[in-house]
C-alpha cells in the first residue's frame, strides 16, 4: 500500500534530451513528447501506461503553450523514448537520485527538492530494458511507426470489443481490426494480414478506400473515396486524405484530400497538400537519401534508400507540386509553381522553383486564423507567439 501511495504522488515531466534539434522543423512547435508516432502522440503513450498527466521540460518559447508542474518529487523521462511496461515498472520503481540510462543517454531519473544541479557520478544507475524503441531521427517517425501502431493497438484495446464491422466491408484477419464509436464506413476493403488496423471514434472511411495495416485513422479522420494505404500508416485526428499514401505519418488536423502520392514521409499539423502532389521517395539512381540536417545546417546521410517529405507545422503546397526525395520544409511554408522546389525550404518562405521570398507572419497569421476558424478553433496569441520566435530564429535559412 505504502509503494502505491508513492506512485499515485509522484510527478512525471517528460523533457526533450538531446535529440531535439534533430527532430526539427517538427519540434520547433511542440515538445518531443507530442510527436505523434503510432496511434498515439509519446505524451499519449506514457500518460495511458502512468494513469496520470504530465507536464513537460521544453524551449523556453514554448513553455508557455506547454507549461511545466514541478512537485517536491519528480521523476523526469526522457521524451524520445516509448513506454514499454518493463520501462514503466522499472521507472516507477526509482528512488531519489537513481537513473535508468540507455549506453550514455538518459532516459529517466528521479529528483527531490527542486535539484537545479545534476550530477548522474552521484546517481544508482539501472540500464534500461532491451526492446525500447526511441526517436533519434526525423525518419525514425515513419520507420517506427509500424511497430509503434502494434503496441500502441494492444494497449488500447486490451480487454475491449471493436465495435461491428459493416457487413458491406470485405475483411482480412478481421481480429487485428478495431473500429471505436460513431465510424462510418461502407464498401472499403480493410486487410490485416500485416498489422493492426485502428480506425479511431467518428472517423469515416468512403467507399472504394483500399487500407492495408499496419494503420492507424485518429478521430475525426476521413479517407476519401478510392484512397489506397498501405502501411505502415498513420492519419493523425481531424485529417482528410485521400490518393496513395505509403508508410507516412501525418499529424492531426492535415489534409490530402486528393489524389497523388505521398510516401515515406512525415505530415506536420495544419498542413494542406494540394491536388496532384506528388512526393518521391527513391532517387532515380538508387543512392542513399540525404536530408537537410538543422544541427550542421548541411545536407547529411541517412542511410535511407526509401525517404519522401518532411513538412513542419503551418506548411501549405499548390496543385501539381513535385517535391523531390528526401526534402525538408519547414514551418510556414507557401509552395506553388511548376517544377521541383528546393529540397530544403526554410521556414516561413513563399514560393517555389523560380526562387524564395520571406512569407511575413502577418500574411501567415491570417490564413491560420481563417484555418482555424474553419475548424470551430481559435489561433490564439499563445500560437502566434510560438510562430513569431520561429520566424526569428529561422532567419538565418532564408535568402531574402
Amino acid at each position: 500500500m505504502l509503494f502505491l501511495q508513492k506512485i499515485i504522488c509522484m510527478n512525471y515531466i517528460l523533457f526533450d534530451g538531446a535529440n531535439r534539434n534533430a527532430l526539427l522543423p517538427f519540434t520547433y512547435t511542440r515538445p518531443f513528447a507530442d510527436i505523434r508516432v503510432g496511434i498515439l502522440t509519446i505524451r499519449e503513450k506514457w500518460e495511458a501506461f502512468l494513469g496520470l498527466t504530465t507536464t513537460t521540460v521544453t524551449e523556453d518559447y514554448l513553455s508557455e503553450k506547454f507549461p511545466m508542474v514541478e512537485f517536491s518529487e519528480n521523476t523526469m523521462i526522457n521524451g524520445s523514448y516509448l513506454p514499454t511496461q518493463e520501462l514503466v515498472d522499472m521507472l516507477q520503481k526509482l528512488n531519489e537520485n537513481e537513473a535508468i540510462f540507455d549506453g550514455e543517454v538518459v532516459v529517466a531519473f528521479r529528483v527531490v527538492d527542486n535539484q537545479e544541479t545534476i550530477d548522474f557520478t552521484h546517481f544508482k544507475i539501472h540500464i534500461c530494458p532491451k526492446y525500447v524503441l526511441s526517436i533519434k531521427n526525423t525518419w525514425d517517425i515513419f520507420q517506427l511507426n509500424g511497430a509503434a501502431i502494434k503496441a500502441d493497438f494492444n494497449l488500447i484495446t486490451e480487454g475491449r470489443t471493436s465495435e461491428p464491422i459493416p457487413k458491406t466491408v470485405k475483411t482480412l484477419n478481421k481480429t487485428h481490426i478495431f473500429i471505436e464509436e460513431g465510424v462510418n464506413l461502407n464498401h472499403c476493403i480493410l486487410n490485416a494480414s500485416d498489422g493492426p488496423i485502428y480506425i479511431g471514434k467518428n472517423a469515416q472511411i468512403m467507399e472504394g478506400s483500399l487500407v492495408r495495416g499496419p494503420f492507424a485513422l485518429c478521430e475525426n479522420s476521413t479517407l476519401k473515396m478510392g484512397a489506397k494505404i498501405y502501411g505502415s500508416t498513420t492519419v493523425g485526428p481531424h485529417c482528410k486524405v485521400g490518393g496513395e499514401v505509403n508508410n507516412s505519418v501525418i499529424f492531426g488536423y492535415s489534409n490530402k484530400a486528393h489524389d497523388g502520392f505521398l510516401g515515406n514521409s512525415v505530415i506536420g499539423e495544419w498542413c494542406n497538400l494540394g491536388a496532384d502532389t506528388n512526393t518521391s521517395n527513391l532517387k532515380n539512381n538508387y543512392a542513399q537519401v540525404r536530408l537537410w540536417n538543422y544541427e550542421t545546417e548541411n545536407f547529411s546521410k541517412t542511410d535511407l534508400q526509401f525517404c519522401g517529405l518532411m513538412m513542419g507545422d503551418h506548411s501549405k503546397c499548390s496543385i501539381n507540386t513535385m517535391f523531390n526525395t528526401g526534402t525538408v520544409v519547414g514551418v510556414s511554408a507557401n509552395i506553388f509553381g511548376s517544377g521541383f522546389p528546393r529540397n530544403f525550404v526554410p521556414s516561413f518562405s513563399w514560393g517555389g522553383s523560380q526562387g524564395m521570398r520571406t512569407y511575413l507572419t502577418k500574411k501567415a497569421f491570417e490564413v491560420a486564423t481563417a484555418v482555424f476558424q474553419r475548424r470551430g478553433l481559435e489561433f490564439t496569441t499563445k500560437e502566434a507567439k510560438i510562430l513569431e520566435h520561429v520566424f526569428e530564429i529561422s532567419n538565418k535559412h532564408r535568402t531574402d
